[in-house]
């Protein structure tokens, strides 16, 4: 075991100490501290499979100790000797992706299998992550198996409440009190299959009781304070190895379960790393927990003007597929989305050499890409001169280019090394930076570890200058809470040649995961609502019964999407492009607050909305007004019920408000037109 901690310092010889402002990791005795001016959690040591002692609060002045010393991190119960505890910190600058952390190294291990915990810690952020590695080999099931509470015997005793524990944790907090109340949400994406992407389930913890989920807010009924887990990974549904639980909740207990990982991924020689946890803490009232969590979501990826923000146009949405990109059509688009306002432009699939299964001239096949070494090289037939003109063009016209692509998923990304170094030459040649990443599918650890590779080589030979729209439509993907440092997330594809689009369910989709998702992070289509008016008939809800603008409007939370080809688009259709370059002005400052869901839910029929946090005294309020007769009405946000505000009309056709904030933060709104929004900029008095 000599060779797992050759670098590090044994931790039970020396103290160690290590701030970045307001940073900390320190090591005295048999306690090790890590935390910030908002966070602490204290450990006992244990020779490095560390028990937490106590998670403080420090905004709230609020510190919860543990009852039972029980290790955080349970992979067996046929192992309990800990050997080789080793401790280092050190403090990582700043990139274009994160900002600067401390980084505090755990190791040791459990017989054969080496752990390493690495927990990350970011200035003025109330939450702690952790990543896990392991190494070496383990005999038991990581898994475990599911406990369903219906296969446990009734209890008239005090032993027959015992459960033990049969699956692996990650993290886990056993706290005093039995008035804890929980909240999990469950997320999905596969987005061409379903259009309800969250569920949150509330919960009274009571005995030991499985919960599925990415996120678990856990409040103490006593005194109002709470902490929430956020387990970076896929969707419960399209997680590796999952035994269908995240969470595991009993009293005063919450655990982390899930690694992502069987006994065969674990390597004798490399580290595998599982799915990372975090925890964050929060004062009373569910902003303070939305708050912290997006504090923590903000700091996974830096959000840039110049590189994050689009208002992006891609031509697939009008089901061409790639019947018509060649040169031509392209410059002829470009033309067109500068009279729109389009900011960036990307070619889908059909621009390359190789024909993908979604051909529409071609069928074709994503099976052993690269025995076609031209795969990913410009159709000479349809770009004659390559991409030069296209990308010439675009500066032009104040345009960036961007491309489809489509990774070689057999043998688990096995070809992931000729993949980047295709989408490294894409950038050097014409400096493309933005790929939408399509088509993927991670059915093994394997897989994961190859695209997280291929992602990394491309930002490593790039200087972090290119990003990824990761498409999370089909197959099993990132998700909404694994692979963030890499980009925005492409959400859906929704056709009106096929009647599956509707506005206010694509709003709906938005308002609900931007509670819990960044919704900056989301690119959100709008659509030609003058194409295939005829297939939707009276319906009400058909897109053809709203004004473009308000199409627009719908994906400004969110990164706009145009989903359509403009040359199709009418000559009013143009219009727009006043409402865009005025949402230009605003895009960043409101995208940098923390966005929120307001009003009810969208339904096509609700008063709904979304407001940007930007400061505690000002930011934004978007609001809409779906079909309904209410010209007036009172909508609840996240404002301070008893505080004098004025909103200031920004975008739409709002009229200026000077009023006192009411229960639950409403305010009264009016707007004269159904299907209508505003978006003010409101200041607190």
């Amino acid at each position: 075991m000599k060779r797992l901690f050759a670098t590090l310092v044994v931790a039970s010889t020396i103290y160690s100490l290590y701030a970045r402002e307001t940073c900390y990791s320190e090591l005295k005795g048999d306690t090790l501290a890590i935390g910030n001016e908002c966070i602490e959690r204290k450990f006992i040591w244990n020779d490095g499979n560390l028990i937490t002692y106590s998670l403080s609060d420090k905004v709230n002045r609020k510190t919860t100790f543990t009852v039972k010393q029980a290790p955080d991190f349970f992979i067996s119960r046929d192992i309990r000797k800990v050997s080789n505890g080793a401790y280092c910190v050190e403090k990582v600058a700043a990139t274009d992706i994160h900002p600067a952390y401390l980084k505090t190294t755990v190791t040791f291990s459990l017989g054969g299998l080496d752990i390493q915990r690495i927990y990350r810690i970011y200035d003025g952020c109330p939450a702690i992550a952790c990543d896990t590695y392991l190494r070496g080999t383990v005999n038991s099931l990581l898994g475990g198996r599911e406990e369903n509470a219906a296969d446990r015997k009734n209890i008239e005793f005090v032993e027959d409440m015992k459960s033990k524990s049969v699956t692996a944790i990650l993290d886990q907090l056993y706290l005093k009190g039995q008035h804890w109340h929980a909240k999990a949400v469950e997320f999905w994406d596969v987005t061409d299959w379903n259009n309800n992407l969250l569920a949150e389930r509330d919960i009274i913890a009571y005995r030991k009781n499985n919960y599925r989920g990415n996120l678990l807010f856990v409040r103490n009924g006593e005194d109002g304070n709470g902490f929430f887990f956020l387990k970076e990974s896929p969707c419960s549904s399209v997680q590796l190895a999952y035994k269908n639980v995240d969470f595991i909740a009993e009293f005063g207990k919450f655990m982390v379960t899930g690694l992502g990982i069987t006994e065969k991924d674990i390597q004798k020689e490399e580290w595998t790393k599982t799915y990372s946890c975090v925890t964050g803490v929060y004062g009373e009232g569910e902003l303070q927990a939305l708050t912290a969590l997006r504090n923590y979501q903000k700091n996974i990826r830096r959000h840039f003007r110049d590189r994050d923000e689009m208002i992006m146009m891609n031509t697939w949405g009008d089901r061409s597929q790639d019947t018509k990109v060649n040169e031509a059509f392209c410059l002829q688009e470009l033309e067109r989305a500068a009279k729109l306002g389009i900011t960036h432009f990307q070619i889908d699939d059909g621009w390359q050499v190789g024909k993908s299964p979604n051909s529409a001239v071609a069928k074709g096949s994503f099976n052993n890409i690269w025995d076609n070494k031209d795969y990913w090289k410009p159709d000479p037939v349809k770009y004659p001169h390559g991409l030069v003109p296209i990308v010439k063009k675009g500066k032009k016209l104040g345009i960036e280019i961007g491309l489809w692509f489509n990774p070689s998923v057999q043998n688990d990304f096995a070809d992931w090394e000729k993949d980047a170094e295709t989408l490294i030459g894409l950038y050097h040649e014409y400096g493309i930076r933005i790929f939408k990443i399509d088509g993927l599918t991670i059915p093994t650890k394997k897989a994961e570890i190859n695209l997280r590779n291929l992602f990394d080589k491309v930002l490593a030979q790039t200087d972090n200058k290119v990003m990824f729209n990761l498409d999370v439509t089909a197959s099993r993907r990132g998700g909404y809470h694994m692979f963030n440092e890499y980009g925005n997330i492409f959400l859906e594809n929704r056709y009106t040649d096929w009647q599956n689009y509707y506005p206010y369910w694509t709003l709906r989709n938005l308002w609900m995961l931007s509670k819990y998702v960044p919704a900056e992070k989301l690119q959100i289509e709008f659509l030609n609502n003058w194409r295939n008016i005829k297939k939707y008939g009276d319906d009400p809800f058909a897109p053809g019964r709203y004004s473009f603008e308000y199409l627009f409007a719908t994906t400004m939370a969110g990164q706009p999407l145009a989903w359509f080809e403009a040359s199709n688009l009418p000559e009013e259709a143009l219009g727009i492009k006043d409402l865009i370059e005025k949402y230009k002005t605003v895009q960043y400052d409101f995208h940098q607050g923390t966005i929120l869901p307001i009003g009810d839910e969208p339904s096509g029929r609700s008063w709904t909305g979304f407001q940007s946090i930007c400061q505690p005294k000002n930011g934004y309020l978007l609001i809409y007004r779906e079909n309904n007769d209410r010209e007036e009405t009172w909508i609840e946000t996240w404002l301070p019920e008893g505080a004098e505000v004025v909103c200031t009309p920004v975008l739409g056709n709002g009229k200026r408000i000077a009023t006192t904030v009411d229960r639950k933060g409403a305010i009264k709104v009016s707007l004269p037109e159904s299907n209508d929004f505003m978006m003010y900029r409101y200041e607190i008095r």
